[in-house]
């Protein structure tokens, strides 16, 4: 059975890659703080349900996610699709429906990620709910779509990718001395969370695949770097989000000091 054999060999893969992990933890707790594992039975099957999770997980991007993304970006490519006679080049403006659907994925795919879930969770706890959970998720999803749509069109015409990284950073560092201190790690954490497991396949995926199918482009030129937006926007919107937040607050106390005052 194919099947069987590929998840065999995923579980070993694994295997080997988490044996690294389990050995470390072991070492410190046995050698160095020289205590007994607490719950021993409740650990090896968190550890047991993780080592699975990742089997089915590595799986499920090998089967469906990588190949989802790649049909998804050579469909839209397509020159049917585009209008666009074959063997002719095609103006960057006719893949309209590319950066659309980039920036639906990228807004889609960061609403549920897991990791910035736990991240606006805790930051609302925290902050006795000042920072709204839905608001930064909301304020995180608009930056990595309006990063991945830009990135796709800087695949669509080939223009290079440091021109867009460091402009970007500029306007970060920029941002960093205005935005409320309190959101400014706040935004730099919410850059990194954002790559993780249900965006990154996806968004690699479309980057491949639209690096594949533009002509011109080059997957392993090309290709990459899509995730470099999906990391930089969150940091703009996240402390754009707090600025406009403190300037309405402004806004509002000044207009009911002004109306408390006699005429």
């Amino acid at each position: 059975m194919p099947g069987l054999a590929d998840f065999v060999n995923v579980l070993l893969a694994t295997l080997r890659d988490v044996f690294p992990i389990a050995t470390i933890l072991v070492f410190f707790q046995f050698a160095i703080l020289r205590k007994p594992l607490p719950n021993p039975r409740k650990l090896l099957a968190g550890f047991a349900c993780v080592l699975f999770g990742l089997v089915f997980f590595l799986i499920g991007l090998e089967q469906a996610l990588f190949p989802v993304g790649r049909l998804m970006a050579a469909q839209f490519t397509d020159p049917a699709f585009v209008d666009a006679a074959p063997g002719q080049p095609v103006a960057w403006w006719n893949y309209y429906w590319v950066y659309a659907f980039a920036f639906a994925i990228g807004f889609s795919t960061t609403v549920a990620e897991p990791s910035l879930i736990a991240v606006a969770i805790k930051a609302s706890e925290l902050s006795n709910e000042a920072i709204s959970s839905w608001g930064l998720r909301i304020a995180v999803a608009l930056g990595v779509a309006t990063g991945i749509a830009l990135g796709t069109f800087r695949i669509v015409t080939g223009v290079p990718i440091h021109y867009f990284i460091i402009t970007g950073y500029v306007v970060v560092v920029l941002q960093t001395f205005f935005a409320p201190r309190v959101i400014v790690p706040l935004a730099y954490d919410s850059g990194g969370v954002t790559t993780s497991t249900v965006t990154v396949p996806l968004v690699a995926a479309l980057g491949f695949g639209l690096a594949e199918n533009v002509p011109g482009r080059s997957p392993l030129i090309d290709g990459f770097g899509l995730i470099a937006f999906a990391s930089l926007f969150p940091m703009m919107s996240v402390m754009a989000y707090a600025q406009i937040a403190e300037w309405r607050a402004r806004r509002a106390h000044n207009s009911a000091k002004h109306v408390g005052e006699p005429v």
